[in-house]
């Protein structure tokens, strides 16, 4: 493409207002920034869009948006009349533009003809998920960057099983996107029209309240919530973002009569005044929650992203310092929560499975194993965990009672297929209610984890690559890795290496090679010669190169000398291209 000429037609549409214009006039002298914005259009996966918010067609603005719905109609509308009438619901975080994103998606949907129930404001993500399964509709959009930086935005398509997008669908909607004309091809109406004409509809306290239903019924030991509810300390924030309401129901409803919300962060913002970056996977964006959390003299911190999808949670250690889990280690616990909470309660399926991704810790397959539960790995991201829980359990095959990936993505029950941190919170608040009882804490269950099951440590490092120059490294990197893989790591012998974009591992000693049941995704895997894991992987919505480090050990000294070994070499990689 050139970006030149793409630039110019950008510049000289009248669809643009004078800010948008003046924006791309400001950029005028600066080719590097101009090919950064109009190299190629931002691409429509999986995972639908993500990417920063200006003007181009590289990025996250109303064009794009527009553009990309124009394509997903068709798609819709090549499932036939029945799929649209059906229709798509559609839902959106607290981010700067969301709202708008997702009045333009529900008025382009609407000029096609297509049925759309949009929710009359921000919703947690699972709630998105759980609308398309629970009205029957064919499909969903959430306008969202998750827990990316301020300067995202992102848009996230379901299909009617209430999981991400898959591949045939996603291939089609950018093969579309290429063919439609970004400003010429895109229909439209106004929004009151489109509700006047009863083509938009609008959702709102009735689906929250059904959906909070299914969450409580995931609640499986009230008891123990009521034995420690007066004394049981648990502070919360939402990130400035969607969790702010039915989480804190969620737990009034569940019994903790001691809840403390972070009042800073309950205030909607998408430029999130009071953090870095809004992911409770980094410890520092809970500084205001460890101040009221030590205030109050709680006993669990509990956070959830801005689109509450993920997970974080800070415990007391053995010092009484507020500590935050890994997701990992979060998962872990949950895992054998759910299986234990059911034992108890002579609930467990004979074929339950507790599922993962091929980049979470290998202790979650040590546990359920050693629970006679199987454990199924699918690639990163929910639609593929959701994808194999509709597999398994249409087949007969299994039963799914819980999954898990690495990065605080947590999903239980029949209702969502997608991260849901409403209910994943309300479970590991009943789970350290029961610890406590006990007279233990999260921190406490989790050393007894590792002392039943084995002493396991892993580490997730992001090699971050940004812009245009960034993205090419990315590439040449992982193509080195796919014709070249490597012998060794950290001066380790590597024994096996796995090559997920074609499905076959290689044995590095022998030379023999086999097919694996995954293939298809850029991943490479290398086992070494001392039982550590090494992958890595492009991230599918941000600038960086993901390296996962998963090792065992007979303590957790060994554990932390063999991840510290491996993440010092880990930044050779950014030299690899």
């Amino acid at each position: 493409m050139d970006f030149m000429k793409e630039y110019e037609k950008w510049l000289a549409s009248p669809a643009l207002n004078e800010a948008e214009r003046a924006e791309l006039l400001a950029i005028k002298n600066d080719p590097h920034e101009i090919e950064s914005r109009f190299f190629g259009p931002l691409e429509f996966g999986t995972a639908g869009l993500r990417g920063t918010m200006c003007v181009g067609l590289h990025q996250m603005n109303r064009f794009v948006v527009g553009h990309a719905t124009q394509a997903f109609a068709e798609v819709v509308k090549a499932e036939g009349p029945e799929a649209c009438r059906k229709g798509v619901c559609i839902i959106c975080d607290c981010r700067n533009h969301s709202q708008e994103f997702a009045e333009i998606a529900a008025s382009i949907l609407a000029a096609n003809g297509i049925f759309v129930r949009l929710f009359d404001e921000l919703r947690p993500t699972p709630e998105v998920s759980f609308a398309v399964r629970l009205y029957g509709a064919q499909a969903g959009i959430n306008i969202t960057a998750s827990h990316n930086p301020k300067e995202y935005n992102g848009y996230k398509v379901y299909w009617a099983d209430g999981a991400q997008l898959p591949p045939v669908h996603a291939d089609v909607v950018a093969k579309k996107m290429g063919e439609l004309d970004i400003f010429n091809d895109v229909k439209s109406m106004p929004l009151e029209e489109a509700k006047a004409k009863g083509l938009v509809t609008i959702l709102g306290a009735e689906t929250d309240e059904l959906f909070l239903q299914n969450v409580m019924g995931q609640v499986m030991d009230r008891e123990s919530v009521a034995k420690v509810a007066d004394r049981f300390g648990i502070v919360y924030t939402p990130f400035h973002g969607t969790g702010h309401k039915l989480i804190p129901e969620a737990l009034r409803r569940l019994g903790m009569k001691n809840v403390y919300c972070v009042p800073e962060q309950m205030v909607i913002d998408g430029n999130f005044p009071t953090v870095k970056s809004p992911n409770p996977e980094n410890p520092e964006g809970f500084y205001l929650a460890v101040d009221l959390a030590k205030k109050h003299g709680c006993d669990l911190i509990c956070g959830s992203d801005p689109d509450a999808d993920r997970v974080g949670l800070m415990v007391r250690n053995s010092q009484g310092e507020y500590v935050v889990l890994t997701g990992n280690q979060t998962g872990l616990l949950l895992e054998d929560y759910a299986i234990q909470v059911r034992k108890r309660r002579g609930c467990l399926p004979a074929n339950a499975y507790c599922n993962t991704t091929i980049v979470s810790s290998p202790m979650a397959t040590r546990i359920a194993e050693y629970n006679g539960v199987k454990c199924a790995r699918t690639f990163t991201g929910f639609k593929f965990l959701g994808e194999k829980k509709d597999q398994l359990e249409a087949s007969g095959e299994g039963r799914v009672i819980f999954s898990y990936e690495e990065s605080c993505g947590y999903m239980f029950g029949d209702y969502v297929r997608d991260k849901d941190a409403v209910t994943a919170i309300v479970v590991a608040v009943e789970m350290a209610a029961y610890y406590a009882t006990q007279g233990k804490t999260l921190y406490d269950a989790l050393m007894d984890l590792y002392e039943k099951y084995g002493w396991y440590a892993e580490k997730t490092l992001n090699l971050v690559m940004p812009g245009l120059d960034g993205m090419k490294d990315m590439a040449k990197i992982m193509a080195n890795l796919h014709a070249n893989p490597l012998t060794a790591v950290a001066g380790t012998e590597v024994r096996t290496a796995k090559d997920y974009q074609t499905g076959v591992q290689t044995c590095m000693t022998c030379g023999h090679t086999e097919p694996m049941e995954l293939k298809g995704s850029n991943v490479v895997e290398y086992n070494l010669a001392d039982g550590t894991t090494f992958i890595i992987r492009p991230s599918g919505t941000e600038p960086k190169i993901k390296v996962y480090i998963m090792t065992s050990g007979s303590s957790k000294a060994e554990c932390d000398a063999k991840v510290a070994k491996y993440a010092a070499w880990a930044p050779a990689i950014s030299d690899m291209k």
